[in-house]
């Protein structure tokens, strides 16, 4: 056995209570404003705030991580993340609160990257797939798990805000009890906005639409079921529902996309996604167990386009290019998360909630008309393409996720910072 392996456990489990303790805040935060009569839009905004400081936290996480090492900057944002978590209780200001979730955000994405480039570091090139896969379930299992404690405990006091507090500080053991050593330090991989708009349109496209639509549900996807007539229990199943149908989506989708153009798999995608969320739109009133279904259906299609766009992008783009690559993919992703819940909220606000799968029906429309085969030439193709297909985390992850993925081979030299300026790089 592989003694790297026996550092896994430990980071996935550090990673199950983070996305434990930010699935329940997610959907508690949107619940409890809701309930108390707080429009849509701000709840929306709030959203946005935690995922504009994920897109900001990437510098940030870089600077700090190569100032005190992966470690102490885990643990020191793992307190803050705590908290804030418990700021939100003796505060209820909601400019406060906007501020609060904006270095949330930023704080998280420097707990990512450094779990992700540990991960990194501990996986031999021939497990990078199955490290990639055990950290994807990680971060689906922690979701629906936040889900699971409304669901235990629907009670929108202030006691899931503890429990928020409580995974975020727990998650820091098992990172500071390793006797692991640590990865090499990381700066970040450029990003080459107009070569890769350039090669991968079609792509990109699909990265910042699936952003916003994927940002729009978390943000108010609770919201959308109690509106609907749901209890907090039920809403956050509704949420835990959609979110398992993403990951059960990923290897049957992956399973096409290796044999079927990507293109016009996103296509055909975006095609059934744009029908099979009309019957949320609200014009026909859903017994709880439709409701359900189409949420599991419309989850499945929802979660799977992300990937599906990455392997497109791999597929057009050297070796040597993937990890500022994924870098690009990641920053469009993160700016598409931060505008959806904006948008989405105030099409709620002033329309009412059957909007919000309609904005959801309008995205897969502009995909459809965007994302065109003819207009794939080929020109850039690789000469291994198409490459496997690799499941995806379906929430927005840390930066260095991208040197997880076992189409790169290890991280490239440019991007390791060498401590020791007279010993070479891998030396």
């Amino acid at each position: 056995m592989n003694l790297a392996l026996l550092t896994f456990p430990a980071l996935y489990c550090a990673t199950i209570l983070m996305l434990t303790g930010t699935g329940l805040f997610l959907s508690y935060i949107g619940l409890r404003l809701s309930g108390e009569g707080v429009s849509e839009l701000w709840i929306g905004a709030l959203t946005a705030a935690y995922y504009a400081g994920m897109v900001c936290g990437a510098k940030f996480g870089h600077r700090m991580i190569a100032g005190v090492g992966h470690v102490r900057s885990y643990v020191a944002c793992a307190g803050v993340a705590t908290i804030i978590a418990l700021l939100h209780v003796l505060f209820e200001n909601l400019e406060f609160w906007l501020v609060l979730r904006f270095i949330t955000g930023l704080v998280m994405m420097n707990q990512y990257m450094v779990i992700e480039s540990w991960l990194n570091e501990q996986a031999e090139n021939n497990q990078r797939g199955a490290v990639f896969a055990g950290y994807m379930v990680a971060v689906s299992l922690g979701l629906m798990l936040g889900q699971g404690v409304l669901i235990w405990r629907p009670d929108l006091d202030f006691k899931p805000l503890l429990i928020v507090a409580i995974c975020f500080a727990a998650c820091l053991l098992p990172v500071a009890m390793t006797k692991r050593l640590h990865p090499a330090k990381l700066t970040a991989a450029p990003l080459e906005i107009g070569y890769f708009w350039q090669r991968v349109p079609q792509a990109l496209t699909t990265v910042f639409v699936t952003g916003l639509m994927i940002g729009a549900f978390y943000a108010l996807a609770p919201v959308f079921a109690t509106l609907n007539g749901l209890d907090t229990a039920q809403a956050s199943t509704f949420v835990a529902v959609s979110i398992f149908a993403g990951l059960c989506g990923q290897w049957p989708m992956g399973w096409l996309s290796d044999r079927i153009d990507r293109s016009l798999l996103i296509r055909c995608s975006a095609v059934a996604l744009a029908l099979l969320v009309i019957p949320l739109w609200g014009v026909v009133q859903l017994p709880y167990t439709l409701l359900l279904v189409f949420g599991f259906l419309s989850g499945m299609l929802l979660f799977t386009l992300y990937p599906l766009a990455i392997a497109l992008a791999n597929d057009n783009v050297e070796q040597s290019r993937r990890v500022p690559l994924s870098a690009m993919m990641l920053a469009t992703h993160g700016i598409g998360a931060c505008l959806g819940p904006v948008i989405s909220g105030a099409l709620m606000n002033h329309f009412g909630q059957s909007t919000f799968y309609m904005m959801f029906s309008a995205c897969a429309l502009l995909l459809i008309w965007r994302v065109q085969p003819k207009h794939v030439t080929g020109e850039y193709l690789v000469p291994d393409a198409p490459l496997p297909h690799v499941v995806m985390p379906e929430h927005p992850v840390g930066v260095m996720v991208a040197m997880l993925d076992p189409r790169v081979d290890g991280v490239p030299d440019e991007l390791v910072i060498n401590p020791d300026p007279e010993k070479p790089v891998g030396a």
